[in-house]
């Protein structure tokens, strides 16, 4: 069985009346991404800062890195590293020096933190800027240090709280790629974030987080099979063609003027290979076919219940990911 790099039940947190974790159970194996969902004020930062031993939670068995975050907070600190959502660079030094101040406070020799510093400017493409202050660096450059700051300690779990709020679509392509990097070599990434697309591309498991509580949990996969609304859609150009698919095809949706059906569906293969075989039995031809599965949005608007567009969110554009077309 995998190992747990984190391990939470029955976290709980209040502001006075206001309850903002409410029994929380997560279990995040080592060396994957988990990604903690939700709309603002749902609770996503205030378990990270729990969880990275900033603040103390008012119940809950906590254990991150195996070490009881309660009975020994250090050694969860001594094997975690944080990126919050405001960066941590400081913008009057430069890059470089940012990153042996780390060093400093990670109590590394002076050689040993040259060393560091080196290798995760040039692993963070910031050789070239490394001499410069920081705040002249664009938000990509920023994050990057800052994440390269946050390894300086070799920390085997990474807290990542919205890391790439307000990049540009490189920038965060970019950062995603360095996540990957991290844990393809045995990292555990917690992460946070709006961006459904971010969580689709990067997360092992994502929990959808929700007035307080874990809404639903599972793979991507998982979570968009949950939702109903997934569809085979058929156009014809020959009326008695579509005419007589709707005689085969009892049970879906028509539109006459366009000549349209939208059969409902898992958009397995197996789902769409019985639509195809009725067809042919029926010497039916369609022109076009259009597979629909629901995606992120539709899972975290449903789980939710709230009309809020996430930061960002790929609702508009999902077509080329979740509808496949064959002419």
């Amino acid at each position: 069985m995998t190992d747990l790099a984190i391990a939470a039940n029955g976290l709980r947190k209040s502001y006075g009346d206001k309850v903002v974790l409410d029994g929380v159970d997560l279990a995040v194996p080592e060396g994957t991404v988990f990604s903690l969902l939700g709309p603002n004020g749902a609770g996503k930062t205030t378990a990270v800062k729990i969880l990275s031993t900033l603040i103390t939670a008012d119940a809950g068995d906590l254990r991150v890195g195996g070490h009881d975050l309660a009975a020994d907070p250090q050694a969860v600190r001594a094997a975690i590293g944080v990126t919050g959502q405001f960066s941590a660079v400081d913008g009057l030094i430069t890059g470089e020096e940012n990153m042996l101040l780390m060093a400093d406070l990670h109590h590394l020799s002076k050689r040993e933190g040259r060393r560091v510093t080196a290798e995760l400017l040039e692993r963070f493409d910031l050789v070239e800027a490394a001499k410069k202050p920081a705040a002249g660096y664009s938000g990509g450059m920023k994050r990057r240090l800052d994440i390269a700051m946050t390894l300086v300690g070799a920390p085997r779990i990474i807290f990542l709280d919205e890391p790439t709020t307000g990049l540009d679509p490189r920038s965060r392509h970019t950062m995603w790629r360095i996540v990957r990097e991290l844990v393809a070599g045995g990292t555990t990434v917690f992460l946070t974030t709006q961006y459904l697309e971010e969580a689709d591309q990067l997360a092992d498991r994502i929990a959808v987080l929700h007035d307080g509580r874990i809404a639903a949990e599972g793979t991507a996969e998982e979570l968009k099979r949950l939702i109903p609304g997934g569809h085979v859609r058929l156009r014809f150009s020959d009326p008695v063609a579509y005419r007589s698919a709707a005689a085969e095809l009892r049970g879906a949706t028509t539109d006459d003027e366009g000549l349209t059906l939208q059969i409902p569906s898992d958009g397995t293969q197996r789902a769409l290979r019985t639509v195809l075989d009725r067809l042919d039995a029926a010497g039916i031809e369609a022109d076009e076919l259009t597979v629909h599965t629901p995606d992120l949005d539709d899972v975290f608007f449903a789980l939710t219940g709230t009309a809020e567009v996430p930061a960002q969110s790929t609702h508009d554009s999902r077509n080329d990911q979740n509808e496949e077309t064959v002419r």
